[in-house]
């Protein structure tokens, strides 16, 4: 009997088309053979699928989770049965996260794929015996992309990484739909609330948040954006949305997503201002985007329910959702980001490993670029599955674009 970790395993990969393909000439050219790759990522079904197709290149693979409460322990254990070392378990406290890391480490990766930054930290403050054997990393996520450019700019880092989240195949794409629908749909199954006729704050106005503010209008919310970027807070004024403080917004928001990446945005200074009754979620990768502790201290009275601690702050109920962490994992019903939107992300990850196996030897230590090539041949493979065509310059328009001489 398929086990339910498998099973998700199983349905996640027959939507995965890009992956399959990559799959299918790793297995016939095993271009990772030799590889010890370490993972800090979110141990569920879509992973999982790119974990095998590392495996399938001949690498040795060791995985944890990058979050205490994103890890599906079924799918966990399926990999295990299936051969790969992985640590990760749901709802495990700070010293086993890290105790998870280390045993990552303890393999001597000589590649590593990050979401947040964790692993790359502990390599470099804590576990630096295994700085030696290590060629390069990949980065997912943009809490991870800013870490490690601060890194960089204290002349700290000192191994290449490839910053696969700044990527147009992963900005277009993951961070627009995929945080934008996964954030939305896991909200309401966790809450049974309806989104329409409320008003939403969005926190942020970079690409995870446009994705939030735009479905959620879709789904007939009245849209609310603050931000600190002025060309950002115009973007979203353009787009439609009404641009507020969160001090201002504080007092009119329903429901809250945060999505900055930053800490400290929903703070004791808009706690007491908020509605009875008020949802609040965060979209970014750490728990800190909410001040809990503040909650924590001044609520009377915390009832907790799955996914959902409820505070009474002065005769009012303030909902968290997940803890405060990503609430399209963190719940009980979080599925994460949609599968098609993670056959492309995950699709510059498996390349730009294998990018980084061939040439991180000659790449200064720093964060990198995926190459344009990889995000491209991603797409077009993309647009072949699902029947898609490109036109194709001619000649004469190759030679136009080219060229500087053609006036009026």
């Amino acid at each position: 009997m398929v086990s339910s970790g498998e099973q998700k395993i199983q349905w996640a990969y027959q939507y995965m088309p890009v992956l399959q393909a990559i799959r299918k000439r790793f297995e016939e050219e095993k271009p990772l053979a030799g590889q010890k790759i370490g993972m800090a990522l979110h141990v569920e079904a879509k992973t999982a699928c790119l974990v095998r197709t590392l495996a399938a290149g001949g690498a040795e693979v060791y995985i944890t989770g990058c979050n205490p409460l994103s890890t599906q322990d079924d799918v966990a254990e399926a990999l295990r049965e299936g051969g790969i070392e992985c640590y990760a378990k749901r709802g495990c406290n700070t010293e086993e996260y890290y105790e998870a890391i280390d045993k990552v480490l303890d393999a001597k990766p000589t590649l590593t794929i990050d979401d947040g930054m964790d692993l790359i930290n502990r390599v470099h403050i804590d576990r630096r015996d295994c700085l030696p054997q290590i060629v390069g990393a990949c980065e997912e996520t943009t809490t991870g992309i800013h870490r490690l450019k601060a890194m960089h700019a204290d002349g700290k880092l000192e191994f290449p990484v490839i910053a696969v989240n700044d990527t147009p195949m992963k900005h277009y794409f993951d961070n627009v739909h995929g945080t934008g629908e996964s954030a939305l749909s896991s909200i309401m199954l966790t809450t049974n609330c309806l989104v329409a006729g409320k008003h939403v704050v969005v926190a942020g106005y970079g690409y995870c948040g446009r994705g939030v503010a735009t479905k959620a209008r879709a789904l007939g919310a009245r849209v609310i954006v603050t931000e600190v970027d002025p060309r950002r807070a115009l973007q979203a004024h353009f787009d439609g949305f009404d641009v507020l403080k969160m001090s201002e917004a504080a007092k009119l928001g329903d429901l809250f997503i945060t999505t900055t990446g930053n800490c400290s945005i929903i703070t004791g200074e808009h706690f007491p201002l908020l509605k009875d009754g008020a949802l609040l979620a965060n979209a970014g990768h750490f728990n800190n985007e909410i001040t809990i502790p503040w909650l924590e201290e001044h609520a009377s009275e915390i009832d907790h329910r799955d996914g959902i601690d409820t505070y009474i702050v002065d005769g009012k109920k303030i909902h968290l959702l997940a803890e405060g962490r990503l609430v399209n994992l963190a719940t009980p019903k979080g599925m994460g980001h949609p599968i098609e939107v993670m056959d492309l992300s995950f699709a510059v990850q498996a390349l730009s490993v294998e990018y980084m196996a061939k040439h991180g030897k000659d790449l200064a230590p720093g964060v990198h670029d995926v190459p344009t090539e990889i995000d491209e041949y991603i797409a077009r493979l993309k647009l072949e599955s699902v029947g898609a065509s490109l036109d194709e310059l001619t000649p004469e328009q190759i030679e136009y674009m080219g060229s500087w001489n053609h006036g009026t």
